[in-house]
């Protein structure tokens, strides 16, 4: 028959089993050592969770500042630039400031005695450095002033050792004068007489053509065939005899038509030499040419009375007289 157990034996077998459960080890375990235990890997766990939602939050928080306006939208941003950029005046904001908490009674007699002072000061300093500002300006004007008269003094100086002793490298002032009378003649000189100069200066001419002069420059009896004002010089010569340039340059125009008939136009930098009337020309538009080269025969082509060559010399388009720059001889 089996056994029966009164509710005491179980009571006391199940205690028996507990307390050996509780032994670990050869060690017993007091019992509540063990909830310990578990509720302090309870909290572990929970921490560890909070610290990965709290990561998890500020990565969020990060990517919206950086891939959104959520926060530092354009507008705000816009509106903190032009915040900075006002120019705050600090002192007239604190004297603001002051008057206010006076007007309102915050302050008592003794402070605000203290605020009139130092607002007192303040008006008095800037005062000062007004006054400061003017005097400088008019140190200033007197040293330019002293400055002025000295340079004058200097002057009227060396004028004066320059009529006792002479001019500047051993001139008298008899020379210093004639110096400045051609300086004012050379002012006076007329635009034909400066471009004579300049070509002259610049310049090398030949004899384009032998032969003998039969018309100069300028004014002369006009007729149906010749003009009034000649802009240029006629040289006589027989038809087919060579006509040279009498200038290096480039041919800008090699042509038949028109009243100089066949003609060709040389230019150098500011100066072109005309070769009119020919009867044959040699060179074409875009050559270069040198002095000396043969370029054209004598003719009597477009309004002409005979065989002769029409040469004329101009500057920037200004006709000059040929027999002031070369010696035709006649």
């Amino acid at each position: 028959m089996e056994r029966t157990i009164s509710s005491e034996e179980r009571i006391r077998r199940a205690e028996e089993i507990y307390n050996r459960r509780k032994i670990a080890n050869g060690v017993r375990v007091v019992g509540d050592s063990v909830n310990r235990v578990e509720t302090k890997k309870l909290s572990l766990f929970k921490k560890m969770f909070f610290q990965l939602v709290i990561c998890a939050m500020i990565y969020v928080i990060f990517y919206l500042i950086k891939n959104g306006n959520y926060i530092f939208s354009q507008d705000v941003i816009n509106k903190t630039k032009e915040f900075l950029s006002y120019d705050i005046n600090f002192g007239q904001l604190q004297n603001q400031v002051t008057i206010f908490l006076q007007k309102n009674k915050f302050w008592g007699k003794d402070d605000a005695e203290a605020t009139n002072n130092i607002n007192a000061n303040s008006v008095a300093e800037e005062n000062a450095e007004n006054t400061n500002t003017v005097v400088d300006s008019n140190n200033e004007v007197d040293a330019s002033n002293k400055q002025d008269n000295k340079e004058n003094d200097d002057n009227a100086n060396k004028q004066e050792n320059a009529n006792s002793v002479g001019g500047i490298g051993g001139a008298n002032t008899n020379e210093i004068i004639e110096d400045n009378n051609k300086e004012k003649t050379d002012t006076k000189k007329s635009q034909s007489e400066l471009d004579i100069e300049y070509i002259k200066e610049n310049y090398s001419f030949i004899l384009p053509v032998t032969g003998t002069v039969t018309s100069r420059y300028g004014a002369r009896e006009e007729t149906e065939v010749v003009s009034a004002n000649h802009g240029g010089i006629d040289i006589g010569a027989n038809t087919g005899t060579p006509i040279y340039a009498a200038m290096d340059g480039t041919v800008t125009v090699s042509s038949e038509e028109g009243e100089y008939g066949k003609h060709i136009d040389i230019e150098n930098g500011e100066v072109l030499t005309r070769y009119a009337h020919c009867s044959k020309l040699l060179v074409r538009e875009g050559q270069k040419v040198k002095q000396g080269d043969k370029i054209a025969e004598v003719g009597s082509t477009g309004n002409s009375t005979g065989p002769h060559l029409h040469f004329e010399i101009r500057r920037e388009n200004r006709t000059v007289n040929p027999e002031k720059i070369i010696d035709f001889g006649n």
